[in-house]
């Protein structure tokens, strides 16, 4: 859809497929009852996640013609992917195997160009098109400061290839693909700052001297393919989770000339936690009601210096809760974004109107997608039947861009 800062759609994350043909049979069940309720006079984005056994499938030249042919008849059209669970995302247990394989490893870079490479075949003429992906790895997987810093230099080396892939596909179509890292809690990269000092200290350091030789480039302009098909990912959530200043990190990232790829838009839990001690129970027995089994529900605490503590899931921060000096809790938790009070709990939905409110005032992306997923594994009360839910969620982001302009792509 687009939508006068650029294109808003949802992440199909949210459909349970194992395999293209689930993932198909979900988009033909739930996309019309979605578009006819938010954009009925115009076209629609699906912000398309596949599982590597899906991008296997997909990739058959049949299969993707038919697969175009929907979207041409359905009036929809892809511009984003979600390439950050390379397998199974639901009716499992996730938690932090989400990262595997990891960008240390081949499978990751090969399955990423074979994203790009379907996405390069469904991309609307003119349009840039955009996949997110992992923080290199999940950082408790390596146990010293040594392995951490060789998994972060194969991961940056392996991003330098899936940049090369670009590069070429740009040469050779003049289509413009960027690679969105994802920053999020226990991530090698789960910050703004350390995305920044990466991208700086790592992925020019690096990637600079590899295309001055692979292209006879001077290294301005070799920094320059790297920032065109290299961008952040701006998922609202995490960045609300680290207590991140939205318009600090934006303002340096223009600063640096380094672009955010899309805005992922997604909300947390938090919890002001300076009330009475019967208050603080409630409130920790409302966090454990989140307590589930299938994703990392990562939190940070802030202290009343303003310094934060990080636990690396709910339950080793639900047995630390009486931490002396903790006045406010967020959890990694992707609740509704329509939802502002949960009982005695709120989502992070100011942090989304903060950043919605930067981009319309000054947008520095043209990719927007809703990211809410959990709502298999969300508490009773907060369950929707899915095309409902996402389309209370678009309906609420078209409402805070507005006045908006939709028009066709």
């Amino acid at each position: 859809m687009k939508v006068n800062t650029g294109h808003l759609t949802y992440c199909t994350n949210i459909h349970a497929g194992k395999n293209w043909k689930d993932d198909f049979k979900a988009l033909k069940q739930n996309f019309p009852t979605i578009k006819s309720a938010v954009a009925p006079n115009c076209s629609l984005g699906l912000g398309l996640r596949l599982s590597n056994e899906s991008s296997l499938e997909l990739q058959d030249p049949e299969t993707l013609t038919q697969f175009k042919q929907w979207l041409t008849e359905n009036d929809a059209y892809v511009f984003t992917m979600n390439g950050f669970p390379y397998g199974d995302f639901h009716h499992t247990i996730v938690k932090e195997n989400v990262h595997a394989p990891d960008w240390t490893t081949t499978e990751r870079s090969s399955y990423t160009i074979r994203l790009f490479h379907i996405l390069r075949s469904l991309l609307p003429e003119g349009m840039d098109g955009g996949i997110s992906t992992s923080p290199l790895s999940y950082r408790h997987w390596f146990e010293n400061s040594e392995k951490f810093a060789a998994a972060k230099q194969t991961a940056t080396l392996n991003v330098i290839s899936v940049i090369e892939e670009l590069i070429d596909i740009y040469k050779e179509t003049g289509q413009l693909l960027h690679l969105d890292i994802e920053p999020e809690p226990d991530g090698i990269l789960e910050t703004g700052r350390e995305f920044i000092d990466w991208f700086e200290n790592d992925l020019l350091v690096l990637g600079i001297p590899l295309f001055v030789q692979k292209y006879n480039y001077s290294k301005e302009n070799a920094a320059d393919l790297i920032k065109r098909h290299l961008c952040l990912c701006y998922d609202v959530c995490h960045f609300a989770i680290g207590y991140e200043g939205h318009e600090a990190v934006l303002s340096e990232l223009e600063q640096k000339d380094i672009k955010v790829g899309k805005i992922q838009i997604s909300a947390a839990l938090k919890a002001d936690l300076q009330g009475t001690e019967i208050t603080r129970e409630a409130i920790k027995s409302s966090f454990a009601a989140f307590n589930e089994s299938t994703y990392l529900h990562q939190v940070v605490a802030k202290k009343i210096d303003n310094t934060l503590i990080r636990y690396t899931d709910l339950p080793v921060a639900l047995e630390d809760f009486a931490h002396e000096g903790v006045t406010q809790w967020r959890s990694h938790f992707h609740v509704p974004i329509s939802i502002k009070e949960i009982g005695l709990l709120q989502s992070t939905q100011d942090d989304i109107i903060t950043v919605l409110e930067l981009q319309k005032a000054k947008p520095f992306t043209n990719h927007l997608e809703v990211e809410t997923y959990t709502w298999e594994v969300l508490p009773d009360q907060l369950k929707l039947p899915i095309a409902q839910s996402i389309t209370n969620e678009l309906n609420w982001v078209i409402d805070q861009l507005s006045p908006t302009v939709i028009d066709q792509i």
